[in-house]
């Protein structure tokens, strides 16, 4: 068993980690396909599930959690909130708003209990910043309206869902929620604000000297913002990935006025930490953890998959159309509404407390982890293809650009 547990945690993931990419880049002369749907897959290959090879332990389970609070983390820091603020920001909370009535009403109705069919629709709500914004950024569309719509769609798509499962899913009454709600945004904004106070400026001089020594301070900060918020957020009984995107938007306040070639060069680092360490390690766990069984159990439980991959057009497709700019073709509005449609990582953490708590059973929660890792693969790729008929859409990378592969 020792011996099983040290391949898997030591040489299997970091081995799947690897393999990803270059599948990423061997089919991207066809068709595009995220990176995160690889991960998933062959950690559900050589999982449990599957092959066997790789059986989950505490010690990938913590690596697993860090990466997740990373992801979270880095879609945090690179949210532009001067680009979406005002109409795209605005008409992108009003949709989720209506995305939460629709995926909390939709859900009663076949939910056993009212549990399951609020764990259920939180997970309808979510799109997947982390996904799409890569994407974007490899497409060029990342400074454009209609990239700026997706983007203020995505921040509200993970952060709207964060607070629910604080206000809802915590235990507490809805008073002692918010409260404690209230005590960690007023911790939160202080650090925003001193983040934005000359103080800063003497962090850039450090960050500065010790870019290119072991010191490396820029990078230990990182960590050391994201472990403190995280733990503010578990000492409160928040869900840790508030604390983790809380922590991302403070970083990019922090290094905002530093000298453009070393805000580049902590973006690299840290990019490099999450998306090439920690990150991954979620995304292949995540396969490692899924239960097939269940989800092949019962045929209606199967069945489950494709009814949750339409609701979440339904549920978050359809309000995130509000988003589009003014004088939106049809097609880029369809584009819009598919990526607002994406999600994943927070169906994962929802289910995942849902399944702890008891009120969500295992075979409901694959299904809808099932449905959000389809919506990864398809709904970006219909996307792209929409956008790219448009007028204005940014030209295609060649072939022989630099790869930048697209990251949960």
């Amino acid at each position: 068993m020792a011996v099983d547990y040290s391949l898997g945690t030591l040489v299997l993931i970091p081995t799947i980690a690897v393999i990803a990419p270059l599948l990423v880049r061997g089919l991207g002369r066809w068709v595009t396909i995220p990176l995160v749907v690889f991960e998933i897959v062959l950690g559900l290959l050589f999982g449990p599930a599957v092959l066997g090879w790789i059986q989950p332990g505490p010690f990938a389970q913590a690596f697993s959690d860090f990466g997740l609070a990373m992801l979270f983390f880095l879609a945090g820091s690179e949210i532009d909130f001067r680009a979406i603020r005002g109409r795209p920001i605005g008409r992108a909370a009003i949709g989720w708003i209506v995305s939460l009535a629709a995926g909390f009403g939709i859900a009663v109705l076949f939910a056993p209990n009212l549990g399951a069919a609020a764990f259920i629709g939180i997970a309808l709500t979510s799109t997947a910043l982390g996904t799409i914004m890569p994407v974007l950024r490899d497409s060029g569309d990342l400074r454009t309206p209609f990239g700026v719509a997706v983007i203020a769609l995505g921040a509200i798509g993970e952060f709207g869902p964060l607070l629910a499962i604080s206000l809802f899913l915590s235990g507490r009454s809805p008073l002692v929620a918010t409260l404690v709600l209230v005590g960690f945004a007023v911790v939160a904004a202080a650090g925003i604000w001193l983040a934005t106070r000359d103080v800063r400026h003497r962090v850039h001089r450090v960050i500065t000297a010790t870019l290119h020594t072991s010191g490396q301070f820029g990078v230990r900060l990182v960590v050391l913002v994201i472990m403190a918020l995280v733990t503010l957020s578990l000492a409160l009984d928040l869900d840790m990935l508030l604390g983790a995107f809380t922590a991302g938007v403070i970083y990019r306040l922090l290094l905002s006025g530093a000298p453009k070639h070393d805000i580049e060069m902590m973006e690299s680092k840290v990019e490099a930490l999450g998306y090439g360490f920690f990150v991954p390690i979620f995304f292949i766990f995540t396969g490692v953890t899924f239960d097939l069984d269940a989800l092949l159990a019962d045929p209606r439980t199967l069945a489950l998959v494709p009814i949750f991959l339409v609701l979440l057009l339904v549920v978050r497709g359809l309000p995130s159309l509000i988003v589009a700019p003014v004088g939106s073709s049809v097609r880029d509005r369809a584009a819009i509404g598919l990526f607002g449609a994406t999600g994943l990582p927070i169906i994962v953490a929802v289910t995942a407390i849902g399944v702890e708590a008891g009120d969500l059973a295992s075979g409901t929660a694959s299904a809808l982890v099932g449905a959000g890792m389809l919506s990864v693969l398809l709904f970006p790729l219909i996307a792209l293809a929409l956008r790219r008929r448009t007028p204005d859409a940014a030209p295609r990378p060649r072939e022989d650009d630099a790869f930048v592969p697209t990251e949960g």
